[in-house]
């Protein structure tokens, strides 16, 4: 959603300049630098037109140059159209000189007016991206994963260095929390990228089935096999094999498949003719495996061969700040697919995504936004449009003061550090603090200070 800010106290032209724009650019008027700047730091418009002559000084401009020094302190990516008078050349230029992008003379043309600042929020716009991409601030590098916490994005460090290696990984973690994405993302960025990408899941296909689909068969070897056919384990000849949920996988198949990662050979069903194959294996379960083998229900010399890298990816709930990131992007992604663009969410509605539990993790974020699309009236997304209930857990941890002033701390100072590129100096003005305690407080929480490489 675009956001413009109006700072006129002339309430004759706030009402023009207000009803110049269309409904895709939401409008805030303010008449002082107070007022102004309270906005500035709720809604972070993208651009703002700025009086220079503004109360308690309306004919002159050190109020109208206070605030524009402030904006640019506050928000230095934000694009600041300046209005003077048709003598006021001289202040509009020394604004242009301060870091103003823009300058706009009386009196009002409508055209004009639109113009300039639908240029200006195309300019923010390709920043922003330009920022993005050169970053890698508040996305990860890897296709499909939207990550800015340092826990995930730890992951994301190690799926680069583990991908170009043939190594046997496990990725373990809770239900839909993206372990297919990482998975897939192993594939794509190895050697074996141009080969096939198969993948089965060990718990939705009957035990009876479960390894004919897996090694194959031969015609013939059981009722129905008309034909021969591959298994996956063949399918993915050359590429990565994706076992996903292999910690349901029965006990006599895991046997079989230990074979296999140690022979690299299949028996087809029904066959005795071994068949030599070469692919990558990647397994993936939401279980406990180390317990599956203290229980005997797993092979531990099995769970040694797929282990040989393990990827612990967190909940959503213990990833720092991801889930409003992961929820914005789903709101842009889904809102353009079901052809409500330009989608925001209300203020109630972040402070909702942050407090909740997410017990689904991103699986269960996907389905309440796509929710919240279908039921949002206006163009903001309402906490009501989520139904996001909170457990009494949630509402326990809400109450305990020092965790809440520490998460809202850390999540402040990762914030700024994305805001600003990972600028310390900038970050530190923007945050009200000085550089050295900063660094105290990132050291406190873990918090990264440097930019993510991206080897993409």
């Amino acid at each position: 959603m675009k956001h413009l800010l109006i700072v006129e106290d002339d309430p004759g032209l706030q009402s023009q300049m207000r009803w110049c724009f269309s409904e895709d650019i939401e409008v805030s008027v303010v008449a002082d630098r107070t007022s102004a700047l309270a906005i500035l730091r709720r809604l972070e418009p993208q651009v703002v037109t700025l009086d220079l002559g503004l109360p308690p000084d309306p004919g002159g401009a050190t109020e109208g140059f206070a605030l524009l020094e402030d904006i640019l302190k506050l928000a230095p990516a934000t694009k600041v159209i300046v209005v003077t008078g048709r003598e006021d050349r001289e202040n509009a230029i020394k604004a242009i000189g301060m870091g103003a992008s823009d300058f706009y003379q009386k009196p009002l043309d409508a055209d004009i007016l639109t113009f300039v600042v639908n240029r200006a929020f195309r300019l923010a716009e390709l920043e922003k991206e330009n920022s993005e991409l050169t970053s890698g601030s508040t996305y990860s590098n890897i296709k499909g994963i939207v990550a800015a916490s340092p826990e995930m994005l730890a992951i994301c460090r190690t799926i680069e260095k583990v991908a170009p290696t043939d190594v046997t990984t496990l990725i373990t973690g809770e239900t839909g929390t993206g372990k297919e994405l990482l998975a897939r993302a192993l594939h794509d960025r190895s050697p074996r990228s141009e080969k096939p990408f198969a993948a089965i899941n060990c718990a939705a296909i009957p035990e009876n089935l479960l390894e004919s689909e897996l090694f194959g068969f031969e015609k013939g070897s059981f009722t129905g096999a008309t034909q021969a056919k591959k298994g996956k384990i063949e399918s993915a000849n050359g590429g990565t094999l994706f076992l996903d949920e292999i910690g349901d996988m029965p006990m006599a198949l895991q046997a079989k498949l230990l074979r296999f990662l140690q022979e690299r050979v299949v028996d087809r069903v029904g066959s005795v003719n071994p068949i030599p194959v070469d692919v990558r294996v990647v397994c993936a379960t939401h279980r406990n495996v180390q317990e599956l083998v203290d229980q005997g229900e797993f092979r531990e010399d099995l769970y040694y061969r797929i282990a040989e890298i393990t990827l612990d990816v967190p909940a959503l709930r213990e990833r720092n700040g991801d889930a409003l990131v992961i929820a914005r992007s789903l709101l842009k992604q889904l809102g353009t697919d079901m052809d409500r663009p330009n989608l925001c969410f209300a203020e109630d509605a972040v402070q909702a995504i942050n407090g909740y539990h997410w017990p689904g993790n991103v699986r269960e974020m996907i389905n309440k936004i796509k929710r919240a699309i279908i039921m949002a009236d206006g163009k903001r997304v309402s906490a009501d449009d989520l139904q996001l209930e909170q457990s009494d857990e949630d509402h326990a941890n809400q109450l305990n003061l020092r965790q809440v002033r520490e998460k809202a701390e850390r999540g402040a100072i990762v914030q700024a550090l994305q805001n600003t590129g990972f600028n310390m100096s900038r970050a530190s003005r923007l945050l009200g603090v000085t550089r050295p305690t900063l660094y105290n407080l990132t050291d406190k929480y873990r918090i990264e200070t440097s930019t993510p490489v991206s080897t993409s």
